[in-house]
């Protein structure tokens, strides 16, 4: 019996632990073999499949309902589904916080999630019982009457749900997922690399299902049975989570980020007199207390953003360091200028997303205006956003198989192809090309429609739906250059404490993305209206100009570009020091519980 304890005890000790400092459910130092990778990997890809699949079963026809069931007009609808889906993402804010500062990770997304798979519930009673009146009403020819105003409150409520549900857990989920493979081991973390665009693939893949079948139902009338379809794929993306749950592998949350900001800010601000060190290595450093939660990284010192730097000079006043709102760490002084660093790049990608957005709104009401039919079968003017999935999925393997090895052998100097802002760079390349083609496809669409058609102009011009399919696969490719890029620089450059913050940002650009776009949409509105002109985007799209809108699009990314390319230059890489031989070691964080 001893002969078998010792056994177990040497096999325990040839147990590889992870070199990060991720932890299982218990606390425990994770084991390499029995967490995490792609077993942990696979079930998240699955469920953020799922969960697109629900989140887009009711925002890809979202604009058609509140035209057809909640008698809205289409610039309004178009307005309406942008503020929704620009509300979505900054809940992602609400998420990466709760997630990096409190709750962590895992806890993060299952009660988000649980929230999602309510707001899905409710819709689709809400819809049912009081919404679709008379019934089989919401179809193109038959638009349902007018609503009570607790039927209208049911229906804002249950939709906010599932945008405070859906925000909450899509940056989370996307950190988390990169959690389960370990960036300092040589072959997890390619892995790592290939997980966010397998992540993106998924959210893709999701939302094909939704923008055919259910987008089909859906035009048809049928947004009882869209909405069920959503509410029960949603169910069984959470059971899939919860399955993993012994698997998976944990980082402990740090704190609140808002308070160490601060606190660097404020012991800048006092010392604004004092002369500052001429070499970085004589600021305050910090002991073992001070260093990162997770895997003992500390981030090196890096120039630019100098005031800051004051917060980490000893003086006489700072009693031993022991008042973090008079002395700051190193560490904790590059943690804001990460972020500060972080929002120029940010802030170039909003105008991105703008273009990003008329998928699910103008490119949907410019489908409908066109001919739709295709040898006697209707084709739902939003399942042509299964182009841009087909867009995204070819360009994702293009990219990982032929671009990026055949630029790495270009390059010599690194193993790697392009970076990833190279690759944002690129991506808003093919958007403005996506704008032109559409702008072009809106010019002909005009020549060949019918000018005096009264209330519903759908199916009013000869020109074919499929003329739409070049912008929706140009969308697509910039999508693998643009969000993944950027899945992928946000969370390398954020610091350890602030991984689910940099997935994030990625959500919030979109988010404002919908916001400018629905301002933007106000302004060319009020501007280009006349007594004798209905504007660029009128209810009767064939008395409009949208080519234009589209082409005030490709104008203003092309000048976004401009700044983008200097924000890039300007921009300079965090850079960490190597994790602590007892993290790699496997040291013991007990005090996290999941």
């Amino acid at each position: 019996m001893a002969c078998l304890n010792i056994e177990k005890m040497c096999e325990k000790e040839k147990e590889e632990y992870t070199f990060d400092g991720s932890v299982d459910k218990h606390g425990e130092p994770a084991v390499r073999a029995k967490t995490g990778r792609w077993f942990a990997g696979v079930l998240l890809l699955v469920n953020q499949g799922l969960a697109t699949l629900a989140f887009f079963g009711v925002g890809v026809n979202l604009v058609l309902f509140l035209t057809r069931v909640m008698g809205e007009d289409n610039a309004e609808a178009a307005n309406s589904v942008s503020k929704w889906t620009g509300t979505v993402y900054i809940f992602s804010l609400l998420g990466a916080f709760l997630s990096d500062s409190y709750w962590g990770r895992y806890k993060t997304c299952a009660i988000f999630q649980a929230i999602y798979v309510a707001g899905l519930v409710s819709l689709s009673l809400t819809s049912y019982i009081f919404l679709i009146k008379p019934n089989d009403c919401g179809d193109e020819d038959s638009p349902c009457g007018s609503h009570s105003t607790m039927s209208v409150a049911l229906f804002y409520l249950s939709i906010y749900l599932i945008a405070l549900g859906n925000g909450g857990y899509q940056p989370t989920i996307a950190t988390f997922g990169a959690d389960q493979f370990d960036e300092d081991h040589p072959q997890e973390s390619h892995s790592k690399v290939a997980f966010f665009s397998y992540f993106y693939l998924a959210l893709n893949l999701g939302s094909l299902f939704s923008n055919t079948i259910l987008g089909y139902f859906e035009d048809e009338g049928m947004w009882t049975i869209g909405f069920w379809a959503s509410a029960g794929s949603a169910i069984l993306a959470l059971v899939l989570f919860l399955i993993g749950t012994p698997r998976y592998r944990h980082f402990k949350p740090t704190g609140n980020p808002l308070s160490r900001f601060c606190q660097v800010v404020v012991a800048a601000t006092k010392k604004w007199n004092v002369e500052q060190p001429s070499r970085g290595d004589e600021l305050y450093e910090g002991d073992e207390q001070d260093l990162p939660l997770n895997g003992n990284r500390r981030i090196l010192h890096t120039q630019g953003f100098k005031f800051l730097d004051r917060a980490a000079i000893i003086t006489s006043k700072d009693g031993g360091g022991n008042n973090p709102w008079r002395l700051c760490a190193v560490s904790q002084v590059e943690e804001v200028k990460c972020i500060l660093r972080l929002l120029p790049i940010w802030l170039c990608t909003i105008l991105y997303s703008v273009v990003f957005t008329q998928m699910a709104s103008l490119f949907v009401e410019q489908g409908a205006a066109m001919k739709t039919a295709l040898s006697g079968f209707h084709i739902p003017p939003a399942s042509m956003s299964c182009f841009d999935i087909l867009g995204v999925a070819s360009f994702i393997f293009i990219y990982r198989r032929l671009l990026d090895p055949l630029v790495a052998r270009l390059k010599k100097s690194s193993p790697r192809g392009l970076t990833e802002l190279q690759r944002m760079g690129v991506g808003l390349v093919i958007a403005i090309m996506a704008m032109v083609a559409a702008g072009i496809v809106e010019h002909f669409r005009l020549k060949s429609a019918e000018k005096d058609c009264s209330h519903d102009c759908s199916n009013s011009s000869s020109l074919s739906i499929f003329w739409q399919v070049p912008q929706y696969v140009l969308i697509g490719a910039s999508e693998v250059f643009m969000y993944v890029g950027q899945l992928e620089f946000f969370n390398g450059q954020a610091p350890d404490g602030l991984k689910s913050f940099g997935s994030a940002l990625c959500m919030t650009s979109i988010s404002l993305g919908n916001y400018v776009s629905s301002l933007l949409v106000s302004v060319v509105m009020k501007i280009s209206t006349t007594d004798n002109m209905p504007g660029w985007i009128p209810g009767n799209l064939n008395k409009g100009h949208l080519d234009r809108f589209y082409f005030l699009l490709a104008a203003l990314t092309s000048a976004d570009f401009l700044v983008y390319l200097i924000c890039a230059k300007w921009y300079k890489y965090i850079k960490f020091e190597e994790r602590s031989v007892e993290k790699k070691n496997g040291e013991k964080q007990s005090d996290f519980r999941v």
